[in-house]
């Protein structure tokens, strides 16, 4: 891959874009008894990708000046100058009309809405504005990296659903406790780059007890799916384990045994994701026909 190739990529977040639309393409599946249409797959999961890219490379161009003084981001391409900032502007720009050409032309309005009002909510909202005006930017601001699995709804069946908006609050809950174990670890960064993260203007013990407290939410909200009869037992079951796993290094953070502790927290709360939003995905396949989105889409279909 050439270096101009890769620094491109780099814009785009990569890997967290790809945890994104994993949960999209999960929010598709679960949105139909079995296989979802090809073309709603196809260019459902292409038109989110773009955007998510879009608003990934926009945080870039945004950012320029706090990447350049944390750690972490010190080694990215606008930040060390490999790019610059008009191509990052045109490259931003291009993905986020694709993707609305893809979404409009190929999969359908609504998704298209939705998937642009997310991308400004990260890109412009939380970006440019709450992450340096509220330590609660990330809860606030959670919203925007929450929505794929209800794209990935819509772009299957044109309409909202209340499983759809459960998927998107367990994202919305789970971010939190993410990002502020992350934040804990990269506190010196965030104190350097001015940006008021929690354990920045409220300590690190107060944030321990924030990632408890909202584990603990996390853990009753993805008791939901189940409660309202969308899962199963194989998916409440999973969920539970996942949760007391998530508990107990929540617990675990209070105390830490070391400073890199913060950091299993987060990858622990990656992996947490993606098998539970599997598990979703198991038990409907097992279950499907039982369950009222699979009713609701064989009358609608």
């Amino acid at each position: 891959m050439s270096g101009h190739v890769r620094q491109y990529l780099e814009l785009t977040k990569p890997r967290v874009v790809a945890l994104l639309v994993f949960c999209a393409v999960i929010g598709m599946f679960l949105a139909v008894p079995g296989i979802p249409p090809w073309r709603a797959l196809v260019f459902g999961t292409l038109g989110i990708w773009l955007a998510s890219a879009s608003a990934a490379a926009f945080n870039h161009l945004i950012d320029e000046r706090i990447d350049k003084l944390m750690a972490r981001t010190a080694r990215r391409p606008l930040a060390t100058g490999q790019l610059t900032a008009r191509q990052v502007l045109l490259f931003a720009v291009a993905l986020g009309i694709v993707s609305m050409l893809v979404l409009v032309l190929l999969v359908n309005a609504l998704t298209a809405l939705l998937t642009f009002a997310g991308l400004i909510g990260y890109a412009l909202v939380y970006t440019a504005y709450l992450k340096r005006a509220t330590p609660q930017n990330i809860v606030i601001g959670g919203l925007a990296g929450a929505i794929p699995p209800v794209l990935g709804w819509t772009a299957v069946t044109g309409a909202l659903h209340p499983f759809a908006l459960q998927l998107c609050l367990i994202i919305f809950v789970w971010t939190p406790p993410h990002f502020w174990a992350l934040a804990i670890f990269r506190r010196d960064d965030y104190a350097r780059a001015g940006v008021p993260m929690l354990p920045v203007t409220h300590g690190v013990t107060y944030t321990r007890w924030q990632v408890l407290f909202y584990t603990v939410l996390l853990l009753l909200v993805t008791l939901l799916p189940t409660i309202m009869g969308y899962s199963g037992l194989l998916y409440l079951g999973g969920a539970a384990v996942l949760g007391l796993g998530f508990l107990y290094y929540a617990v675990r953070l209070l105390h830490p045994p070391d400073e890199f502790f913060a950091m299993r927290v987060f990858n622990y709360s990656i992996l947490y994701l993606m098998v539970l939003f599997a598990l979703l995905l198991a038990d409907h396949w097992i279950l499907g026909p039982l369950h009222p989105t699979g009713m609701l889409l064989q009358r609608v279909v």
